[in-house]
């Protein structure tokens, strides 16, 4: 009898256990490719926070799918839900627009939806957005670039991809160029799509059409990497300042050695994908929602403090 009454406790427990398992559920998260430097970082992190929190949470089961477009990622969301039945959708989305609808539509299907670094042009498509500082960036780089400028001088501004956070980071920064530093002119913004080729494809063209540039905001450490190769084919000398942004380990090391056109960099970590699949399964472990808003602050990397950035082992 004692037997049969452990064996009979035991069933209950493992019920329970699996019954637990079962709530805990899954979690999607759908990320774009690793097409570029921050990217990559997003990916590594993503994968890494997948084995962590797989252990952490024994029942819980997470799935991870990049996409190379909007798209792609759009139908990978829709299988997360058809085929693998996930329960919660944490997706950093490859542009803002195209996947508001789509995200939506999980969230009606009762999925709760985290919504990663590029805001859906709705909000009441998501449960919850977690996100860096978009316009802390902008404002952090445009006072940098100000006083670094002297209060006067030209500019040119390469911008990303047509994202509400791209915005974001434009109209901070122009609204403190405006307010401060009413001396700087900025020649002309275009899209470089946060990408190695364009930046360099942009900065030729404003280097052909500019006879003089003082500073260049490039806003992320992909786009400075062309801006830079560009800069040296030209061979032009007029340039003071290139100020990238997310805190590639090549930019801040760069910062460290005292590089004369790298002088500072500003943060936009690509483990914010990490904190926000943290938050999730945490929220769905406990049954409790996440904050609506979790905004991670932009910081200033000067040669002063870079070495407190510097991760030689990650991949971006």
């Amino acid at each position: 009898m004692k037997t049969a009454a452990r064996l009979a406790a035991l069933t209950v427990l493992m019920s329970a256990s699996l019954a637990l398992g079962q709530n805990r559920g899954t979690i999607g998260v759908s990320i774009p490719s690793a097409d570029h430097g921050w990217t990559a970082g997003v990916v590594y992190w993503a994968n890494r926070t997948k084995s962590e929190l797989e252990k952490k949470y024994p029942g819980m089961r997470i799935v991870v799918k990049t996409a190379k477009d909007a798209n792609e990622q759009a139908n990978q969301i829709q299988d997360l839900y058809t085929v693998n039945r996930i329960n919660t959708l944490v997706i950093l989305p490859v542009e803002s627009a195209p996947l508001t609808k789509p995200v939506a539509d999980l969230k009606r299907r009762g999925v709760y939806t985290v919504v990663v670094d590029r805001g859906l042009t709705d909000p009441s498509a998501q449960d919850a957005y977690v996100a860096g500082d978009n316009p802390g960036l902008g404002r952090v780089s445009a006072e940098y670039l100000g006083k670094a400028m002297g209060g006067k001088g030209n500019l040119v501004v390469l911008r990303g991809i047509p994202t509400v956070i791209d915005n974001q980071r434009v109209d901070a920064f122009e609204a403190v160029m405006k307010s401060k530093y009413p001396n700087i002119k900025i020649l002309d913004k275009k899209y470089a799509n946060w990408n190695r080729d364009d930046g360099f494809k942009v900065m030729q063209d404003y280097l052909t059409r500019f006879p003089k540039i003082d500073a260049v905001w490039a806003q992320d450490d992909d786009i400075a990497v062309g801006v830079l190769r560009a800069i040296q084919q030209a061979r032009r000398n007029d340039i003071k300042i290139v100020l990238g942004g997310a805190g590639m380990k090549e930019m801040i090391k760069r910062v460290m050695d005292g590089d004369k056109l790298i002088t500072a960099d500003v943060t936009y970590p690509p483990d914010m994908i990490a904190d926000a699949m943290r938050m999730a399964a945490e929220s769905r472990a406990s049954g409790k929602p996440m904050p609506k808003n979790t905004i991670i602050p932009s910081k200033l990397i000067t040669k002063e403090n870079a070495k407190n950035f510097y991760f030689p082992d990650s991949p971006f």
